[in-house]
C-alpha cells in the first residue's frame, strides 16, 4: 500500500471509529485516582462475552448512581450494583459483576490505597508487569488487561504505543502496518484513539469492509 493510501485508510478510519471505549463511557480520562479506576471498572465490563454497546451502557449506569472511586465501589451494596447493571442492560452477567466490581474496589483500597498509579510504581512502569497486576483483579484476564492497557496510554505515555492482538490482526486485514511503532507513527500523536479505532472496525464485518473497499 503506497503512503497516500495508508494516510487515506487512517484518515476514513479515525473518522468513522476514532474514539476511545472510555469517551463512549464517559471518563475524562486523566492520570487521577477516579478516572483510572473508572477505566478498571470498564475494561472488567468490557472482559465478558457481551457486546461492548452493552458493556458501556453498564459503566455509564454504574459512573451515574455515584460508584466512581474505588472507596464508593466497595461500600456500595450488592443489590444496587446490580441494579445499575440491569440499567445498562448487562443482565447476563449483572449478579457475578456486581461481586467482582465490590472485590475490584477492594483490592484497590487495600492493596494500592485507592490509586492505581500505586499499581504503575509497583510495575516500576513496565506494560508487561502492570498487565500481570491487573490480571489479579477477579474478572480480568489477558483481554481485560489489554483494553486498559489500550486505553490508558494517553495518560501513561510509559505504555504507548500499545496496539493489542485485535487491533494488529485488523491493521494487517486493511493492509496497514502490523507494527505498534509504524502504527503509532500515522496515529498523529495519539495511538490509543487509532487502536480503539482498528478495534471497534474488527469487531464490525461493514466497517471494515467498506475500508478495504476504500
Amino acid at each position: 500500500m503506497s503512503t497516500t493510501d495508508t494516510d487515506a485508510t487512517v484518515e476514513a478510519l479515525m473518522e468513522r471509529a476514532g474514539r476511545t471505549y472510555a469517551d463512549d463511557a464517559g471518563i475524562t480520562l486523566k492520570n487521577t485516582p477516579s478516572p483510572l479506576f473508572e477505566l478498571l471498572v470498564l475494561s472488567l465490563l468490557l472482559s465478558t462475552r457481551i457486546s461492548a454497546d452493552i458493556a458501556v451502557a453498564a459503566a455509564r449506569e454504574l459512573f451515574a448512581a455515584g460508584h466512581r472511586t474505588p472507596e464508593k465501589m466497595a461500600q456500595a451494596s450488592w443489590q444496587n450494583l446490580v441494579d445499575a447493571l440491569g440499567r445498562g442492560h448487562y443482565k447476563r452477567y449483572d449478579e457475578s459483576t456486581a461481586t467482582r466490581l465490590k472485590e475490584a474496589g477492594r483490592k484497590v483500597v487495600d492493596d494500592y490505597h485507592g490509586d492505581l498509579r500505586e499499581l504503575a510504581a509497583k510495575a516500576d512502569s513496565d506494560p508487561d508487569a502492570t498487565a500481570e497486576l491487573l490480571q489479579e483483579f477477579t474478572g480480568i484476564g489477558p483481554v481485560g488487561a489489554d483494553i486498559f492497557l489500550r486505553e490508558v496510554q494517553s495518560v501513561w505515555d510509559w505504555v504507548a504505543p500499545h496496539f493489542d492482538k485485535r487491533a494488529l490482526a485488523a491493521a494487517k486485514d486493511l493492509g496497514l502496518p502490523d507494527d505498534p511503532g509504524r502504527l503509532a507513527d500515522l496515529a498523529d500523536g495519539r495511538p490509543e484513539v487509532l487502536a480503539a479505532a482498528l478495534v471497534r472496525a474488527s469487531l464490525d464485518k461493514d466497517l471494515l469492509d467498506e475500508l478495504k473497499a476504500g
